[in-house]
């Protein structure tokens, strides 16, 4: 897979797609995949009766699919009567724009790979299940201390109205990646606060060994990224309860401001037609860039043979905020009441302390329970690989994108705005007003579509 926390933007939103769909006669007649909300579960299955086969469509591939296969596999040993059937989608957009076909044609999956603002459109309309039942139930649920196990930002992330309608999976945050030979070499530790990163900009800029390197880098989804930025000056992104704007504000004049002042003093860089910024730093054309953690292997396999480096986490600005990304698995309602029980004891296998671990390990995403950081054989591979450490040390001041229609399309206009300030086509005024509108309007088309 490549760079998971990104993943959520590789399809645009189709919720025009979804919404015409479902509440223009596509599920019209339909008993399970319902135009209005979820109503409250009274009663679930808490025992299987005979064989029951859940298909679970993903969006895994190579060692991300073998290592999930792996889990079904000891899965389906302990449970002998259930069968997981693993179906791999494609990436993320292929993924989504089948479950809106699919609930188009009533032919959803048991269960599914999601992402968080996917979900509130499918919450909206009746497709996925709520898990509450499920995790509350006193002879095949959580504990309560279970529950909390589960990282506090991640859970938040799949509550609506406090039930949920997905839990986390695979989970990845933004950290620094630093080349530690020019870090020696120019005196410099890893940077802690926006002043000094600044600073190590400034000296990280210059020839070294016949190569012209600059001292910062950014992705070209520099809109994503943006929102941290914003959180860290003290600012909001969006209010996921209205839907209104809120980052063209001082502190998102603040952020863009320290940003653009980077690139005009000519210490800064974007991915650009290198893609992500992986590569230019692996080959020492970049001293430190900002990214997923879920990139950490394609940091190591672009570094190999031409820098060493290391990670720390992200710098901090009047706040200390870090974004979470990455996905879920959701049930949806249209599952017989057996299938959604097997989903239900797959998921609560899947997402164990000791299966969080072997993801974590096999795929390079976070752990998502608290309990997991405390194993003998996480704290031995974080000794051994220390870079794979950095993004738990940040859960504590996490936040995650709103989860509210329309904020993917929103996002590529902010991309295109902040990109152009800080290549110097805009100011950073404009482009910030731009930003905010052009996001707005998206935000606003997706709410009347919804209607």
């Amino acid at each position: 897979m490549r760079r998971a926390p990104f993943a959520r933007r590789l399809g645009i939103l189709l919720v025009a797609v979804l919404l015409a769909a479902l509440t223009m006669g596509g599920c019209r007649g339909s008993e399970t995949q319902k135009t209005s909300a979820p109503a409250e579960t009274s009663s679930i299955a808490t025992k299987l009766t005979g064989p029951v086969e859940v298909t679970f469509w993903h969006a895994m591939t190579g060692k991300h699919e073998e290592a999930l296969r792996t889990i079904a596999e000891n899965f389906m040993k302990e449970h002998p009567d259930v069968r997981i059937k693993l179906e791999a989608q494609g990436n993320y957009g292929d993924l989504q724009q089948k479950l809106v076909a699919a609930a188009k044609s009533h032919t959803l999956p048991v269960m599914a790979q999601v992402i968080e603002t996917w979900v509130t459109d499918f919450r909206q309309n009746g497709l996925v299940a709520d898990l509450t039942p499920y995790i509350e139930n006193s002879e095949i649920g959580w504990s309560k201390q279970e529950l909390d196990d589960i990282v506090e930002v991640f859970r938040k992330a799949n509550q609506w109205d406090g039930k949920y309608y997905s839990l986390p999976f695979s989970k990845s945050t933004q950290i620094l990646y630093y080349n530690t030979d020019y870090f020696r070499e120019a005196g410099l530790q890893p940077p802690k606060t926006w002043d000094e990163l600044k600073e190590a900009a400034k000296k990280l800029t210059g020839e070294k060994n016949g190569r012209r390197v600059i001292g910062m880098g950014f992705e070209n989804s520099v809109g994503w990224q943006f929102h941290q930025w914003v959180r860290q000056a003290g600012g909001r992104y969006v209010d996921e309860a209205t839907g209104k704007v809120l980052f063209d504000s001082p502190e998102g004049r603040e952020a863009l401001g320290f940003l653009v002042g980077l690139f005009q003093e000519k210490v800064a860089r974007l991915a650009g037609e290198d893609q992500y910024m992986s590569n230019p730093f692996g080959r020492g054309d970049v001293g430190m860039y900002i990214g997923s953690s879920a990139g950490i292997p394609f940091v190591a396999k672009a570094a190999e043979g031409n820098i060493h480096w290391a990670a720390a986490p992200v710098p901090a600005g009047k706040e200390k905020a870090v974004a979470f990304a990455g996905n879920a698995v959701a049930v949806f309602d249209s599952a017989k009441p057996e299938e959604k029980l097997a989903a239900w004891l797959f998921i609560k296998y899947l997402l164990n302390t000791d299966n969080t671990v072997f993801w974590a390990k096999s795929t390079g995403y976070l752990p998502i329970r608290y309990s997991a950081l405390k194993t003998k054989e996480w704290e031995d591979y974080v000794a051994q690989n220390p870079a794979y450490g950095v993004g738990t040390q940040q859960f504590d001041y996490g936040f995650f994108d709103p989860r509210i229609p329309g904020f993917d399309a929103a996002l590529k206009e902010i991309d295109k705005e902040i990109q152009a300030a800080l290549l110097g086509q805009k100011s950073p005024d404009d482009a910030l007003k731009a930003a905010a509108q052009a996001a707005q309007a998206a935000i606003d088309r997706a709410k009347e579509r919804a209607k």
